[in-house]
This record gives C-alpha cells, sequence and structure tokens, in this order.
C-alpha cells in the first residue's frame, strides 16, 4: 500500500502545477495583448513622425499643403490638367504660376510628353480645389510679391 503522505504530496504538487498553469496562461495572453498594442503604437508614432517632418519640410518651403487627398490615392491625367487650366479660364503660364512651374511644363504635361514629381504633383491637388476667384487673387499675390524682390 503507497504511503498516504507520498500520495497527498503527488496530489498537492499536481494542484499546485495545474493553478500554475492557469495564472500563467492569463499573463501570456495579456502580455501578448500588449506587445500588440505596443507595435500599433509605435506604427502611428512612426506614421505621425513622418507626417509632422514633411509639413515642417513644407513650411519651411513655403509650398502650400494638400489635406484633402495622399498623395498615394492622386493620379495625374493629361485631360484633367487641361480641363482644371480651361475650367479656371486661365493660360499655361498664369496655371504654371499657380502650380509653380513654367508654362512650358504646363503645356507638355497637358499633351502628355512629361510627368509631374511628387511635389507638383501635390501643388497640382491643391490647385484642384480652387475657383475662379480664388484662382485669380492667388496668381495677383503672386505676381506681387515678385514685384517686391525686382530692382528697377
Amino acid at each position: 500500500m503507497p504511503n498516504i503522505a507520498s500520495v497527498l504530496k503527488e496530489e498537492i504538487c499536481r494542484l499546485a502545477k495545474k493553478e500554475v498553469k492557469a495564472q500563467v496562461g492569463k499573463t501570456q495572453k495579456a502580455s501578448a495583448q500588449y506587445r500588440r498594442d505596443i507595435a500599433n503604437l509605435k506604427r502611428l508614432l512612426g506614421q505621425q513622425e513622418r507626417e509632422i517632418k514633411l509639413l515642417k519640410k513644407r513650411a519651411q518651403d513655403g509650398q502650400p499643403q494638400a489635406e484633402e487627398e495622399p498623395l498615394e490615392s492622386v493620379r495625374f491625367s493629361a485631360r484633367s490638367v487641361k480641363a482644371q487650366r480651361s475650367r479656371l479660364g486661365l493660360s499655361a503660364a498664369d496655371y504654371g504660376k499657380l502650380v509653380g512651374v513654367s508654362g512650358l511644363t504646363i503645356y507638355n504635361w497637358e499633351h502628355d510628353k512629361s510627368r509631374p514629381r511628387k511635389a507638383q504633383l501635390a501643388a497640382l491637388v491643391t490647385v484642384r480645389g480652387i475657383g475662379k476667384r480664388e484662382a485669380l487673387m492667388k496668381l495677383a499675390e503672386l505676381t506681387v510679391k515678385k514685384g517686391r524682390g525686382r530692382k528697377k
């Protein structure tokens, strides 16, 4: 007949292991969830840091900020550039001043001979949302600013 003390000791060990396993399982699940949350927060922080860096750069360069659409989702179309320019009633040179490029560049974009860079695409997106009056006002501001810097 087995010793009652050894049977009791084995049963206590078995129950203790079972209880420890249950507690450790809860802790492991919580730990895994915390790791997932930390990874998500790190991703979010990285995105926000990149966005802050871009906004600081734009503020230093004086570029217009396109807040409506991210550049990844914006597509370039030669026909749309031509339609936007004609909707505003501007010449290629004037439209180029609004976007920050030359009139010849606008002509090349409209005739699908070249494509805008990312910074130029961002400027196109900002011009896309303005009306005729606002475009003329911005154009007048740009000519006044350039006129101040010239020596006569």
